[in-house]
């Protein structure tokens, strides 16, 4: 035994610390000092008898030498061995166990086989069940499938066929769906219910990040034919995409340039796009710039260019025509000269071509210049004047003179009776290919109101 602390105690300068405190262990029996003969014996009887009424435990050996019990033996599993150890620590007299229990690996064949056949036994038993369960189940997806295919009842109560097609789709799926909830919950088989439905979603979840686009376009596409945004034919803009408006599909939004090229814009660009039509308002306007010399009367030349604008029979009268001064170059004044066309009567190029040169013509006729910008150039000895010279060059003696340069060939001015009608070639091909496409491929509809 230790020796006692004396009662000094010895101070370093610091406060020495405390010493930790050692975990409580849990009372353990008292050991018997004094044992009867026959009590080992009474022990591995005891445990035996046990043993022989587990049948987990039913190859379990047991010893037993003063107080200290050896299990030894196969057992199926650890928790067995576990519960054997258990046991034979709460049989009185027991001082300790020696565990030496192993676990049985091998492989009983005929016990997997009399196992696989009460699973045969058992499947055979329920085939009529699970027959009255796949009946219910096949009924339920058939009835969705009858409800989805009253194509005229959807396309009635929806706006357009392709939301039509969408609910169709939906209730087959969910009836289907609904058939083998109802087949997995008639067999007892609810834990694979679950895990068909969670595997349903985790799929549905990685399948939406996969095909994040596809989604995206196809919500866009319903989106598109339920607000209907322009008409076939229209003449649109769809950010810096122009053409005519063919058909509006499921994926896409089909164009026909000005060129008479096929665009397809997918539709989720167009849900997101600024678009410009210019077929949903007739009256366009258009406008150009004319730079009047500044010693002229710029007052006058605005005056003048309206009053051509006004005269002209392609520019309505409301909104009348407009002619504004709008800036001040190097060596004219900008006048911008508008005016407003009807497009179903005149085609906005060919007015607005015919516009610039009717009102320049009559600018220049009324004695107004319109010159380009003018540059003064100076050279070296600023104080000196520039000697003139003549520019024709003097020819040596017995040389003919050079040709002079031929005189320009005047242009003859447009006639006034050139065709400005609106240009309906591109609009012509276009109604072309719609009669010749399906309807079923179109989502416009020309019933709806466009948004």
């Amino acid at each position: 035994m230790a020796a006692p602390v004396s009662g000094a105690q010895v101070f370093t300068g610091e406060e020495s610390a405390a010493p930790e405190e050692a975990e409580p262990t849990p009372p353990s029996a008292p050991i018997a000092l004094e044992r009867e003969d026959d009590q080992d014996e009474r022990i591995v009887t005891r445990l035996s008898d046990i043993f022989a009424n587990v049948p987990s435990l039913a190859d379990v050996t047991v010893s037993a030498s003063e107080g200290v019990v050896t299990l030894g033996g196969l057992v199926p599993d650890t928790a067995a061995s576990a519960r054997a150890e258990a046991i034979a620590t709460g049989v009185d007299g027991v001082v300790t166990v020696e565990n030496l229990i192993e676990r049985d690996v091998s492989i009983d064949v005929g016990a997997e086989a009399q196992g696989l056949q009460d699973r045969l036994t058992g499947l055979l038993r329920s085939l009529p069940l699970v027959g009255i369960a796949v009946l219910a189940g096949l009924a339920i997806g058939a009835f969705g499938y009858m409800l989805a295919s009253f194509d005229s009842l959807w396309r009635r109560l929806t706006p357009n066929a392709f939301l039509a097609e969408l609910i169709a789709s939906a209730l087959r799926f969910v009836f289907v769906l609904g058939g083998v909830v109802v087949a997995l919950d008639m067999i007892g088989a609810g834990a694979l219910m679950g895990a068909v439905l969670g595997g349903a979603g985790v799929i549905g979840v990685a399948l939406g990040f996969a095909m994040r686009d596809t989604v995206e376009n196809y919500v866009a596409s319903l989106m598109l034919s339920l607000r209907q945004p322009f008409r076939p034919n229209d003449w649109v803009v769809i950010d810096d995409r122009e053409g005519r408006v063919v058909r509006l599909t499921s994926r896409a939004t089909i164009l026909m340039t000005l060129d008479g090229n096929h665009l397809r814009i997918p539709n989720s660009t167009v849900f997101k796009a600024v678009i410009l039509n210019y077929t949903t308002n007739p009256q366009r306007r258009f406008d150009f710039v004319l730079g009047v010399d500044a010693d002229d009367d710029v007052e006058a030349a605005r005056v003048l260019g309206r009053q051509v604008l006004a005269g002209l029979a392609f520019v309505i009268d409301k909104p009348a025509p407009e002619a504004r001064l709008v800036d001040v170059g190097d060596s004219n004044v900008q006048v911008r000269f508008l005016g407003w066309v009807d497009q179903r009567e005149s085609d906005w190029h060919r007015a607005r071509s015919r516009a610039i040169v009717e009102v320049k013509s009559a600018l220049e006729g009324a004695g107004f210049g319109l010159p380009e910008p003018i540059y003064r150039l100076r050279f070296d000895q600023r104080t000196e004047p520039l000697p003139l010279q003549s520019t024709r060059r003097a020819e040596p003696e017995g040389q003919a003179p050079a040709p002079s340069a031929p005189a320009p060939v005047p242009v003859p001015a447009a006639s006034h009776a050139e065709d400005l009608g609106p240009q309906d070639e591109i609009a012509r091909m276009v109604e072309e290919e719609r009669a010749t496409t399906p309807a079923d491929n179109d989502l416009l509809d020309t019933s709806r109101p466009v948004e």
